[in-house]
């Protein structure tokens, strides 16, 4: 079933360029990041991770890792914690492309005339590597100068997610990509793709709203876990408002964890689980637009509307 904004939507642009996250995203890096996470709880006798302590903690920084210590009940500081994930890297390699994927990507490329696509994550270019190295289809879709990572040099003066700083940086260095090559109708030089008419795809709150700061269109794809503790959210996620999200996100993961001490003795790596697969299964639902129509949710790629965004596809 699909859902859409009973508000009038607007006239946006017609789409030339698309900026995607990675984790979670493209790859099921995701889920191999929650196993990794709970082999190091376990080791520590803590119950499996909760999906409202992932969902504070994705795309979070230094700030999600404080959340996640403090929501598990953690003996760590942050950087014991991405210690202990560093000596867990092997699982990364096996990173699998998430159902619908390279259609859409092969498609927006193959476009009249081609989408812009760009690369912008919070992990670190050599991480990425681990994780793609074996996806040759997938990266051959990106160029090395539009794929920008957390330790990329332009970052050292940006601020991470939320703040759109990433987006915005991907979409100059699209721009900056642009030669003669790249004409418009006329035959003329190709103008500068503006914000508006850069489509953000994120899995994560924190990155929905990172989009929106950017003035970005965002399309949201978040795992099925992350979708049902937002459920009653979906237009806040949308419009960006994360301090309202984090905070009813805060009082249910006070609530849960309530629940789940209670339940600890009785099976301690049941209690709380965020994953029961290996994710790369993704259940297509439903789509929900936000008030203003710069922002969708919808429940896999394959079901992403070309046609919404004017994005014409090669015959």
């Amino acid at each position: 079933m699909y859902h859409d904004s009973a508000e009038v939507q607007p006239k946006l642009s017609p789409l030339r360029a698309c900026i995607f996250d990675v984790d979670g995203l493209l790859i099921n890096s995701e889920d191999i990041y929650t196993d990794v996470f709970n082999k190091i709880l376990h080791s520590y006798g803590k119950p499996s991770l909760r999906w409202t302590t992932k969902a504070l903690q994705q795309s979070r920084g230094i700030i999600g890792e404080e959340r996640l210590i403090s929501g598990t009940s953690l003996p760590l500081t942050p950087a014991e914690l991405r210690a202990e994930v560093a000596n867990h890297h092997d699982p990364f390699k096996d990173c699998q492309i998430l159902p619908g994927v390279l259609t859409l990507l092969q498609k927006l490329s193959s476009a009249t005339p081609p989408i812009h696509l760009a690369m912008a994550s919070s992990t670190t270019k050599p991480f990425f590597a681990t994780k793609t190295s074996h996806l040759p289809f997938l990266t051959s879709y990106f160029t090395p100068r539009t794929c920008l990572f957390s330790d990329d040099d332009d970052m050292r003066t940006k601020q991470g997610k939320p703040a759109g700083d990433i987006f915005l940086l991907a979409m100059e260095r699209v721009n900056a990509s642009l030669t003669d090559d790249h004409d418009d109708d006329d035959g003329g030089k190709a103008q500068k793709i503006r914000p508006e008419e850069c489509l953000v795809f994120e899995d994560s709150i924190a990155g929905v709203a990172a989009g929106r700061a950017a003035g970005m269109r965002v399309c949201w794809v978040p795992h099925e876990g992350l979708r049902e503790v937002c459920k009653g959210m979906e237009k806040d996620v949308l419009a960006g408002k994360l301090d309202e999200v984090e905070e009813r996100l805060l009082a249910l993961e006070a609530e849960t964890a309530s629940k789940d001490s209670e339940a600890v003795s009785k099976d301690p790596e049941a209690v709380g689980t965020v994953n029961d697969s290996n994710g790369i299964e993704r259940r297509a639902l439903e789509r929900i637009v936000s008030e203003d129509g710069w922002a969708e949710m919808i429940g896999g790629m394959e079901k992403f509307d070309y046609a919404r965004y004017g994005v014409r596809l090669h015959d």
